[in-house]
């Protein structure tokens, strides 16, 4: 009997590896197809997100994504960032309530880029993000993180060069120091040894750039173009690319409004589409140009 006993606990001891591997197994499997769900749901999330955004759904889009505001997803966060900087952007959106909303869109873009230093998009809109909150902080701010804003639009472009949008905000970071006024420029040096510094010809590479990596994205694009060329005293192309703009399809709310996109109020505003196509072609035909050439509104 004595030694039957000892034959049980023996069987016992040597059979509690193998249940430990199977318990592990299990474990392992069970975790397994957690971590698969849930790449699975945010998946669906990022989806459902995408196909809100394509639709103008900035509200809806705002309310599915801020339920997910503690997600550790790099790609969600930048959509969250993205989709509060909208909504407050809009008309409805008070003055108080937009400033929340430009902070708290830095913060998602801050731990996108912390979840994820690869993602071009998190680069992107981290950089739109520091620009708008610079209307909050003041000219010191907003001049010093004009270098921020540059590295991470330069990061963004080379993660991925095929983004035309980060090119073309690039263009209007040039485009904006180029043209600052004289005494925007030596309140610039007062506050920093080497202040930020472009040229009309950096910001026409960036623009035709973009414009070659995906043609006629973007009708502001265009605009600038041309509006570029106008500065370096080009009217024959200034005209082409604002001709260009002018026939622009009118694929959104924008285009026809000529409202700001994400960006183009990088560091200075740039006022609406029709406005400035009428200001640039009457410079390039004099003042008795017709305002029936204006971009549809």
């Amino acid at each position: 009997m004595e030694n039957l006993g000892a034959f049980k606990r023996s069987l016992l001891f040597s059979a509690l590896p193998y249940l430990g591997f199977e318990a592990y197994q299990v474990f392992s499997q069970a975790a397994m197809v957690h971590a698969t769900a849930k790449v699975f749901r945010v998946e669906e999330i990022l989806e459902q997100a995408d196909y809100l955004y394509e639709s103008g759904e900035t509200e809806k889009l705002y309310q599915l994504l801020t339920q997910y505001k503690e997600s550790e997803d790099a790609e969600l966060l930048w959509r969250l960032a993205r989709a509060s900087r909208d909504i407050a952007q809009l008309s409805g959106t008070s003055e108080e309530e937009k400033k929340l909303l430009i902070y708290e869109a830095l913060e998602y873009a801050k731990r996108a880029l912390e979840k994820n230093e690869s993602s071009f998009a998190a680069h992107k809109w981290y950089a739109i993000c520091i620009s708008d909150v610079g209307d909050y902080e003041g000219i010191k701010a907003k001049i010093a993180n004009a270098y921020i804003i540059k590295e991470h639009f330069e990061k963004a472009i080379e993660l991925n060069p095929k983004d035309a949008t980060s090119i073309h905000l690039m263009g209007i970071w040039c485009y904006t120091f180029a043209e600052m006024p004289w005494y925007q420029r030596r309140i610039a040096k007062v506050l920093f040894a080497t202040p930020p510094s472009s040229t009309y010809e950096e910001a026409l590479g960036y623009f035709h750039r973009a414009e070659q990596v995906d043609p006629n994205f973007y009708s502001k694009n265009l605009l600038l173009l041309g509006k570029t060329y106008l500065k370096l005293h080009n009217k024959k192309l200034a005209a082409f690319w604002l001709m260009k703009a002018k026939d622009y399809p009118a694929h959104t709310e924008e285009d026809k409004q000529g409202s700001d996109s994400p960006g183009l109020t990088l560091v200075l505003g740039i006022s609406s589409l029709t406005v400035e196509t009428y200001y640039f072609w009457e410079q390039i035909l004099g003042p008795h140009y017709s305002p029936s050439c204006a971009v549809p509104t």
